[in-house]
């Protein structure tokens, strides 16, 4: 029971970069930077980088921009990765 309660909560969750997204459209650069900062990983800042593209809103805050570039390379780097 639990297990198919957990697999229904997690098929329920949004993506990371949609609730980015969601701050930007909402026009809280400030607060999608700090989500960016404590991205999880690398692949979900590449999906980031490609929701931006597809929402046609790269390019638009530079701060986010380079915030998303900063933190894939600090996440790019082995030393640098955080633990779970």
């Amino acid at each position: 029971m639990v297990s198919s309660l957990q697999g229904t909560l997690l098929n329920r969750s949004t993506p990371w970069h949609d609730k980015v997204i969601a701050l930007l459209r909402a026009g809280n650069p400030a607060a999608a930077i700090a989500q960016i900062k404590v991205a999880p990983s690398v692949r979900e800042l590449r999906a980031l980088e490609k929701a931006l593209a597809s929402a046609q809103l790269a390019g638009r805050w530079k701060d986010v921009d380079l915030a998303v570039a900063d933190s894939i390379q600090a996440l790019s780097a082995p030393r640098l990765h955080r633990s779970p």
